[in-house]
């Protein structure tokens, strides 16, 4: 479309003639939360300015969404995307600045020329599989992949637009309350499972703007967008004019199961061979014609669809970055204009800002930091080292008491997993790939190494009883370690699937699918007791390190009230039993009080943190000022530290009911927090491990990337760090376990 100058009454008459220092020049596109324009900076530059309406720059929480777009455009970097030049989420009217590429998008050159030919499909293919390899890798999931968001630039395509989201006024918002993108583009489980979307939604995607790219077409076509929304997730794609040797990989990227589908990497592989006839040449769009204005097209604009944001997968390459950066970025999105991109400089640090619902968030990825030395390389594979007796021997520290040197096991395996990890009885501990080992602490030294069938994605090891205890076979198995040999001490069966199992101390609490519970005691496997929780009809526990009852909870079924026991697992005995207004989840406890998430029962985010103090019957709720989805929490004394799917980490005082600080971190995911020292560590889905001043909310340090050989793959777990004795311990999914100095993580 051609630049247009701005005209009319209402919210576009309003618009300023900057932003910033670049000079509006004329309008590219226009949609319900933003303006795109063409502008000009001091020097001459062109660029691709989204400025949102005055309406949605009053919003608190529409600004946290705009922060989290930029943020998640600067993360993102690679030859098919347009990099972010400047941006100000603070200013009167947000805006954000892209570099201007002139092009066509896909939609409008189908629209113009009609189908292209196979040649320059296989091409395309090929271009946008690249792009989002390297979204995937830096940790953002796009999830609105549609033709209006390529862009056809001489160089090769461009996939635009990270950021946008349309909450106020999506077709299908209205009947689900969570639905939010382009039918005819969107995957099955967008529509099944919204909460589940990562990757592989994209490559489906992929899949469907080729279709449109060949036939003119979506793959699956109503003028209903809930007749789209049923061919989508019950129909087989129409692939009709779709040329016979690019069919067949577009109807596996169109494979109703995630995991089915190809990854980007697998696509590039597979185009390569595709035809004979395949190169790699630049892509070249169709020559233009007298009448195509020379400003067309952009890095974004606001065309029309029903876009939807994505929430990150966290992954990311490994990178160099000279030092920590200020936290810097993380901003929630929210404009509709399709602007986006990245940078391909060192990226930026953190800055705070809000995090907006999650329908609302497009989450990139934190800056890359150059790791310190590592002291020590150690290989988990090698046998473990014996002692005369033909035992496993113990390994003594490597370092002087007050000095500590970083250091990292490697598994050996491709495939190895990420560990799950636990500090028991002066060792590390991990469950992978299945075996159990055992590290020492000071150097990672193997001490011993144990096969077990542990599940993966499993919690970690756990001590009771005086034993290591891990669950074996699918849940049909006990086995309980000595720490020091990694020998089994003891094996029993556990009940039918199906029910629940929690270690509370030196107590095994088992439900059964009956909803009866028994206690187990953990050094020699006899039954302590077995019975009922009264009031509750599947009681499945929670414990946490430190307190004498163990805490079952259930939700009326409108979710307007929780009903909380807490159970003595020694005895068996009830402590108390109290119902709660609205859906909570114990997530904590400390200094005699039990620490709840308020959860909204429909749509699954946390609204409030509540405090309980059984001994006073006091009860404490504090709002958050933004909800989060899918929160992992940690408490300490009166503050609870909250890391949120979207990348948002805070802490939160409930003794003084207010939210100490946010910090937007721009990744999709993140472990539970853990806090010692002063500091806050998470670990990352790409194998980084984060570090953050836990009373001002400032990022201090963090790890390089560690994905390993699967790097187009995401890891569906998370296992959070250890830390001892001020040292923290992390796992990556490329197999290694790390140790690193958390005194100092700047140094990192």
């Amino acid at each position: 479309m051609a630049p247009q100058r701005n005209a009319g009454a209402g919210a576009e008459a309003e618009l300023p003639e900057y932003a910033g220092h670049y000079l509006l020049e004329s309008r590219l596109g226009a949609g319900g939360m933003g303006v795109v324009h063409l502008a000009r900076s001091t020097s001459g530059m062109k660029v691709a300015v989204k400025v949102v309406h005055a309406q949605f720059a009053r919003d608190p929480e529409f600004r946290g969404r705009f922060r989290q777009e930029v943020a998640a455009a600067r993360r993102v970097s690679g030859a098919f995307t347009a990099p972010v030049v400047d941006a100000d989420p603070e200013a009167e009217r947000p805006w954000m600045a892209t570099l201007f590429i002139p092009g066509q998008t896909l939609a409008e050159h189908v629209k113009e020329h009609g189908a292209m030919a196979p040649d320059r499909l296989r091409r395309l293919m090929a271009g946008l599989a690249e792009a989002l390899r390297d979204i995937h890798r830096v940790g953002v999931v796009h999830r609105d992949m549609k033709p209006s968001n390529v862009l056809l630039a001489d160089d090769g395509p461009k996939v635009i637009d990270f950021g946008i989201s349309r909450p106020k006024d999506s077709e299908l918002r209205t009947e689900t309350g969570k639905l939010i993108g382009t039918p005819p583009f969107m995957a099955p489980e967008q529509f099944r499972r919204p909460r589940e979307v990562g990757p592989a939604a994209d490559v489906f995607a992929l899949g469907s703007v080729m279709v449109h790219a060949a036939t003119g077409r979506g793959p699956f076509d109503s003028d209903s967008p809930y007749v789209v929304a049923y061919q989508v997730v019950h129909d087989e794609p129409d692939l009709t004019d779709v040329p016979e040797n690019l069919a067949p990989l577009v109807r596996r990227c169109l494979a109703k199961e995630p995991e089915q589908r190809p990854t980007p990497d697998e696509l590039m592989r597979e185009l390569r061979s595709v035809a004979a006839s395949y190169d790699t040449q630049t892509f070249i769009p169709a020559q233009r014609t007298a009448d195509t204005p020379t400003d067309e097209a952009w890095t974004g604009g606001e065309t029309g669809g029903e876009p939807e944001v994505s929430e990150s997968a966290a992954t990311g390459p490994e990178a160099a970055v000279p030092e920590a950066a200020e936290p810097q970025a993380a901003e929630p999105q929210a404009a509709e204009p399709e602007v986006v991109a990245s940078e391909s400089a060192a990226p930026e640090g953190l800055r705070k800002g809000r995090r907006g619902r999650w329908w609302g968030v497009a989450a990139g990825v934190l800056a890359l930091v150059v790791g310190g030395a590592v002291a020590s390389v150690r290989l988990i594979d090698d046998p473990a080292p014996q002692s005369a007796a033909g035992g496993s021997r113990t390994v003594s520290a490597g370092a002087p008491a007050d000095r500590f040197e970083p250091w990292k096991a490697e598994s050996g395996s491709a495939d190895a997993g990420t560990a799950r990890c636990s500090s028991i009885a002066d060792v590390l501990v991990c469950a992978q790939s299945g075996r159990v080992y055992a590290l020492s602490p000071s150097d990672g030294s193997l001490l011993w190494r144990h096969s077990a069938t542990t599940p993966p994605g499993g919690d970690p090891p756990v001590l009771s009883g005086g034993l290591v205890q891990i669950v074996t076979d699918g849940g049909r198995h006990l086995q309980a370690l000595d720490p020091a040999s990694g020998k089994v001490r003891r094996q029993q069966d556990l009940p039918t699937p199906g029910g629940g199992l929690r270690f509370a101390g030196d107590t095994l609490l088992l439900t059964a699918t009956d909803g009866t519970v028994t206690g187990v005691d953990g050094t020699s496997g006899r039954t302590k007791w077995h019975r009922r929780v009264p009031g509750q009809t599947m009681p499945l526990f929670q414990w946490f390190a430190g307190d004498r009852v163990a805490y079952t909870a259930s939700t009326s079924d409108d979710g307007s009230s929780t009903r909380v026991t807490a159970v003595d697992p020694d005895t068996g005995d009830v402590r108390w039993e109290r119902r709660f207004e609205g859906s909570l989840e114990p997530v904590g406890s400390s200094d005699g009080s039990l620490y709840f998430l308020s959860v909204d029962p429909v749509y699954g985010e946390a609204r409030a943190v509540v405090r309980y103090t059984p001994g006073s019957g006091a009860t404490r709720r504090v709002p958050l000022p933004a909800a989060g989805e899918d929160v992992h929490a940690t408490v300490r004394g009166d503050v609870i530290y909250l890391m949120a799917t979207g990348g948002s980490l805070s802490a939160v005082d409930t003794g003084a009911r207010r939210q100490l600080w946010q910090l937007q971190t721009s990744v999709i995911r993140g472990s539970a927090p853990v806090v010692d020292g002063g500091h806050v560590y998470v670990s990352i889905p790409d194998g980084r491990l984060l570090a953050v001043d836990a009373q001002r909310g400032r990022l201090l340090g963090q790890t390089p990337t560690r994905l390993g050989a699967h790097a187009d793959r995401v890891a569906a777990t998370l296992s959070e760090p250890v830390v001892v004795d001020g040292h923290v311990y992390a796992s990556a999914p490329d197999g290694t376990v790390f140790a690193v100095d958390g005194r100092d993580p700047a140094a990192w």
